[in-house]
């Protein structure tokens, strides 16, 4: 991706979250490009609000990649059918196979948006008694997905669940190194990443090594909170660069097919 000096902030592109109350805070919504990690423990709903972005620029007309590499398509598929997602209304690719990438994006041909969902779980049933199981394979597998889906069909969104999955597959010796050339592969294709980050409750950090909050453009953090015997999801804005943003703890609700950020710590009206 050519990269050029903007004069003006209003030249600042952005991706909205498609959360009431968060993109008011932030400029209405993430610079294009950036990457961004979706940090919080098990439960914050870090996928939803993940597919919840690919899935509102997919209807816009944009092409986004979300890229399971745990949780099967057809599970996660379920769950966001239950949040009345519908996904008659998208032009959806369901990918089990990397070597049929390209027959996938044939049907995101001549500026149609959409949203390809590759599941790199069920790719590592079939292959977990092949030798196709080093890191260097895997990781390099992803990226070709990648590549291919941003060349093939325009993808300006990507999505990788998780991060944690990720360190599993590939061995991250120097991962400091490591992180930096794959969040620059990234930003070189000129996609907006959202990576989701699974960080145990009793973890001070927003990643598992550390240095991915420093390598990252924006940190969106979600936390389940106590309170009045009752158990609150919040999110708050960490960090996101070239942004002026709210740094508040907003209570995240999903109500109506819609995620809000109600601010002040407002327990959600159920």
């Amino acid at each position: 991706m050519e990269e050029f000096i903007l004069k003006n902030k209003k030249d600042i592109k952005r991706v909205k979250t498609y959360i009431e109350g968060i993109d008011e805070n932030i400029q209405g919504g993430i610079p294009e490009n950036h990457v961004v990690l979706l940090s919080g423990t098990s439960g914050t709903m870090k996928s939803s609000v993940a597919f919840n972005i690919a899935y509102n620029e997919a209807l816009r007309g944009q092409v986004s990649l979300y890229l399971t590499l745990e949780q099967s398509q057809y599970s996660l598929l379920k769950h966001m059918v239950n949040m009345d997602f519908d996904l008659s209304k998208i032009n959806l690719a369901i990918l089990s196979d990397i070597s049929k990438i390209d027959e996938a994006i044939k049907g995101f041909k001549g500026n149609k948006g959409g949203l390809i969902m590759a599941d790199l779980s069920s790719i590592r049933k079939k292959v977990k008694d092949t030798k196709f199981t080093s890191g260097g394979d895997w990781l390099n597998a992803i990226k070709n997905l990648t590549k291919k889906a941003q060349e093939g069909a325009n993808c300006s969104i990507f999505v990788l669940d998780s991060m944690s999955a990720l360190y599993v597959l590939s061995q991250f010796d120097d991962p400091r190194s490591k992180l930096f050339f794959i969040f620059e592969f990234l930003r070189d294709l000129g996609l907006t990443s959202f990576l989701i980050s699974e960080i145990p409750a009793s973890k001070n950090m927003f990643s598992e090594f550390g240095v991915e909050e420093y390598l990252a453009d924006g940190i969106i953090h979600l936390q389940l909170t106590e309170r009045y015997r009752k158990v609150t999801r919040e999110i708050s804005v960490v960090k996101m660069r070239a942004t002026d943003c709210n740094n508040d703890i907003f209570t995240l609700e999903f109500k109506d097919r819609k995620f809000r950020a109600l601010y002040g710590g407002k327990t959600p009206v159920i």
